[in-house]
């Protein structure tokens, strides 16, 4: 009912308690509302974030300036060509039911309709779309058959005034050589399997966005499935992927190779494994659900800082160098920037905290460290005035206990139970990227 009366539910819960946050999620979701999570309603968390809901558009925005960017009452209605349905939605939606030719059986997410209820939306709100190609493969389209796709998106604007804005998309089908789904073995001396052989579908491929597609079906499927079993099918979906477009020889592990357009998607996924969105450990069941709903409604560069967090690392050698999200990157001499979406840390090696303590920066010939020191708090602080909700700032030292933050986020390459190696321990069972890497390999190229 509050859906369809256009009314827009947002929640702003600040207690160390729980309050519910799980339970009054699906209404938030219903009506396409907004969710902050923080500790006491005196942290920036939930001040600036209360003030950025009613942030305008720019004056010098045609039409818009000066204008609250929310908007109210908006609908989505999902138009394709014959070829393919459409299979539901996942995000901020409520099913209007609207029944269909381009409706699939095949339900994910809000299935069974090709228009939804969006409620409140503003310019970062993003919802995904699932479609089921309809068309069987033993009777291939003809060539050039091109595919369409409309998006009409219907919404109150905050000047009073309702908008209508058509989204069309065109794009050529592939049709696979007859029996490429068969996979008979290559024969002696042709290679292995899809070497050499071009493949539109793997060119175009957007690893990004599928990793986020996936990530959302995942959490998805845990308010119905036990974690366990979505876990094992993330597993499997990404081994049917590697199996399908990688380039390998059968049973050979050593041959298994990934082209870029495919390259990152395990590392995402292994991330995806760890993250506070299929691992609950430390979760409370209100944090669960801010995370997950969270997740739901941000666009495909947010979704990815959330699934594989951004790391940045300091020094004297030179500027700010993107870090591998790995326990090799902490150093005594290194200042790290984390983001996670959620939280924004600022993590000092040993020697940095050290030096910091004994107050060399206030020293004039110690001017290199100061600004060592202050680079790093100044990009964190860049990040969080362009986020919403504003996330959570962590200032912290190697070996403290805020050090958790950045730790538990790291691949555990080297871990207690390891011999050597550079890089700060991770006191974790988890296995590492690269055993990881190692087991998908081995079953993409069983024959």
């Amino acid at each position: 009912p509050s859906a369809t009366s256009c009314h827009v539910v947002d929640v702003f819960a600040c207690s160390l308690d729980q309050v519910g946050v799980l339970e009054m999620g699906e209404l938030v979701e219903a009506t396409g509302g907004l969710m902050v999570l923080g500790d006491s309603f005196g942290q920036s968390v939930f001040k600036e974030s209360l003030r950025r809901v009613f942030r305008t558009y720019e004056d010098d925005v045609p039409e818009d300036g000066g204008k609250m960017q929310m908007a109210f009452g908006a609908t989505l209605e999902v138009l394709t060509s014959r070829e393919f349905k459409v299979s539901g939605a996942i995000g901020p939606v409520t099913s209007l039911g609207k029944k269909g030719p381009n409706v699939s059986d095949l339900e994910v997410g809000r299935g069974g309709t090709n228009a939804w209820s969006l409620g409140g939306i503003d310019p970062g709100t993003t919802v995904a779309i699932y479609f089921d190609i309809t068309n069987p493969g033993t009777s291939p389209l003809p060539e050039g058959k091109r595919r369409f796709i409309q998006f009409l998106t219907r919404y109150q604007h905050s000047n009073g005034r309702t908008r209508l804005r058509a989204t069309t998309l065109c794009g050529p089908w592939y049709n696979p050589p007859p029996g490429e789904d068969k996979r008979a073995p290559p024969p002696p001396g042709a290679g292995g399997y899809n070497m050499g052989q071009p493949n539109p579908v793997k060119a175009s491929f957007d690893q990004e966005a599928a990793a986020v597609l996936l990530a959302r079906v995942a959490v998805h499927r845990t308010e119905t499935e036990d974690v366990a079993d979505v876990l094992r099918w993330v597993d499997r979906s990404l081994i049917r992927l590697c199996a399908k477009f990688a380039d390998y020889i059968p049973d050979d592990p050593n041959s298994f190779r990934l082209t870029p357009e495919f390259s990152l998607m395990p590392q995402f996924i292994f991330h995806l494994r760890r993250s506070q969105f299929l691992q609950l450990f430390n979760s409370s069941p209100d944090e669960a659900a801010y995370y997950r709903y969270i997740l739901s409604r941000e666009n495909t560069t947010n979704s990815l800082v959330m699934i594989q967090p951004t790391l940045l690392s300091y020094s004297f050698n030179g500027p700010p160098t993107p870090a591998l999200l790995d326990s090799q990157s902490v150093r005594a001499d290194t200042i790290l920037l984390l983001d996670t979406f959620f939280h924004v840390v600022v993590f000092h090696g040993e020697t940095c905290a050290a030096w910091r303590e004994q107050r060399y920066h206030e020293q004039e010939e110690h001017v290199a460290f100061r600004n060592l020191l202050e680079a790093p708090q100044a990009d964190a602080q860049t990040i969080m005035d362009n986020r919403f909700p504003v996330p959570r700032y962590i200032v912290c030292d190697q070996h403290k206990s805020e050090a958790r933050f950045l730790m538990a986020k790291l691949n555990p390459s080297v871990t207690h139970n390891s011999e050597g190696g550079a890089g700060a321990q991770v006191f974790t069972d988890d296995v590492s990227l690269r055993v990881f890497m190692e087991h998908l390999m081995k079953l993409a190229v069983q024959s």
